[in-house]
């Protein structure tokens, strides 16, 4: 059951991936077309507060209030996705949407101009890119499920437990990975 691979989904890792950058996690797709793919890893946050690093954006930031390591890409820059409060109207300025209620934040944007159109803010250090086919490629392999994702998938103040209960909330045979071991021969 492949699902074509596109903005807002979530890809999963699958056991067959043995990438330590990748593996066991839980990617949002920002951005998907025949050019390449861009997302960032909901499940790895680091100890780094965001107010040692962006303190301006500290107050706006859902709990828990650090970065998460959204990939290996760009490191030293930083990524925000927001959740875009009910009734915000037109789009704000530093915001761009990529569903219909998440969307990418420019950091360089005044805090004071977008903190009361957002619900919930998640600050990543880096991301996961692929170029073109890429993506489409390591899914035919096996190497990721890619599934729907939720608002609160991105914003969970826990998530330990992400990228199982993502495999459970799957219909038929896609739930049953959410208990199957690393390697399966070992059961």
């Amino acid at each position: 059951m492949a699902r074509e691979a596109r903005a807002g989904m979530l890809l999963v890792a699958s056991p067959a991936l043995l990438d330590p950058n990748f593996a066991d996690t839980v990617i949002l797709l920002l951005d998907a077309d025949e050019d390449g793919a861009l997302g960032v890893v909901l499940n790895r946050p680091t100890p780094v507060p965001v107010a040692e690093v962006l303190a301006d954006w500290s107050p706006v930031v859902a709990e828990p209030e650090v970065l998460f390591q959204g990939g290996p890409v760009s490191t030293e820059g930083a990524l925000a996705v927001a959740h875009l409060a009910a009734g915000a109207g037109e789009e704000p300025l530093g915001y761009r949407a990529v569903t219909a209620s998440l969307g990418l934040v420019d950091l360089d944007t005044p805090v004071e101009l977008l903190a009361e159109h957002l619900d919930a803010l998640r600050i990543f250090a880096g991301y996961a890119g692929w170029g073109a086919g890429q993506l489409d490629d390591e899914i035919a392999e096996g190497s990721w499920y890619v599934v729907p994702a939720h608002d609160a998938d991105v914003f969970r103040e826990e998530t330990t437990e992400l990228r199982r209960e993502v495999m459970r909330r799957q219909p038929g045979e896609l739930a049953w990975h959410s208990t199957r071991p690393a390697d399966p021969d070992l059961n």
